[in-house]
């Protein structure tokens, strides 16, 4: 069976236009390997960090280092399960989250940067492990979310994305 959805981006009706800058973010080429290339590239940002900055916040009311680890291992978690459910072919619609709630709820900044590394990781394997067998057919299926209709493929571009994003930010505002 075809797995041409881990090539070939997200058209643009298949997420809400706020994802459009991750989806476009997103590595290229195969979308597998560049959401597994992401653990190394992660684990290597986190050993960059120097322990005296994991606490900084490069603007007053900015999450710190660790908040932004810790909300890319939330989101990723959000919507890798909406990704399975649409996947699957369950659309029974989600709810949105709260991303500045969920990031102060995290009380990541009690945790150290190693471990929310690690969870990265841990988290991004689950991830990997659901959407490698895929094939077309599943991920293109689609659900609403937050009140708007998304693909389960532009959910595994976006996580990818996302992440690619937040890693760029970590590099030019915080270290």
């Amino acid at each position: 069976m075809s797995q041409k959805w881990k090539t070939e981006r997200p058209a643009a009706d298949e997420h809400a236009p706020y994802y459009a800058p991750y989806t476009a973010e997103a590595p290229g080429g195969d979308i597998v390997a560049s959401l597994e290339k992401q653990v190394a590239d992660m684990a290597a940002l986190v050993k960059s960090v120097p322990k005296a900055k994991e606490g900084h916040r490069y603007a007053e009311g900015k999450w710190s280092v660790r908040e932004v680890i810790g909300h890319i291992n939330d989101t990723e978690r959000v919507f890798s399960y909406r990704l399975m459910r649409f996947a699957r072919g369950d659309a029974t619609a989600l709810p949105s989250f709260d991303e500045n709630l969920t990031a102060k709820g995290s009380e990541a900044d009690a945790r150290t940067l190693a471990d929310l590394g690690e969870e990265f990781a841990a988290v991004r394997r689950a991830t990997v492990a659901l959407v490698r067998p895929m094939q077309d057919s599943q991920m293109m299926r689609r659900g609403i979310a937050s009140g708007k209709e998304i693909s389960a493929r532009a959910l595994a571009w976006i996580i990818a994305g996302h992440a690619q994003h937040h890693m760029k930010v970590l590099r030019e505002r915080y270290l």
